[in-house]
């Protein structure tokens, strides 16, 4: 595979998911309210962070050496993720 060819995948990818993220995180609420968006561009930071922990810990499972690193840094960007979302919803 070309390497631009290969640079545009993954730069296809980001945006994808950036726009899916941006969706998921209720993009056209501020839009019908006419509010700021400060709680979408909050809402994807805070479901990157939780992809982030996700990714290490598949790479713990694939690992042979520093498994027990991905493991915890995995968890702790997963509970810091759910935590901002109790913080943002009101529960905690």
């Amino acid at each position: 595979m070309n390497k631009t060819t290969s640079k545009m995948l993954t730069g296809f990818k980001y945006v994808y998911l950036i726009a899916f993220f941006a969706l998921l995180s209720g993009f056209f609420h501020p839009l019908v309210t006419h509010t700021s968006f400060d709680s979408v561009v909050i809402g994807v930071i805070v479901l990157f962070i939780g992809l982030a922990g996700s990714i290490l810990l598949y790479k713990a499972a694939v690992a042979e050496k520093k498994r027990i690193i991905f493991l915890g840094i995995g968890f702790t960007l997963i509970f810091i993720s759910l935590f901002y979302i109790f913080q943002i919803t009101g529960r905690a």
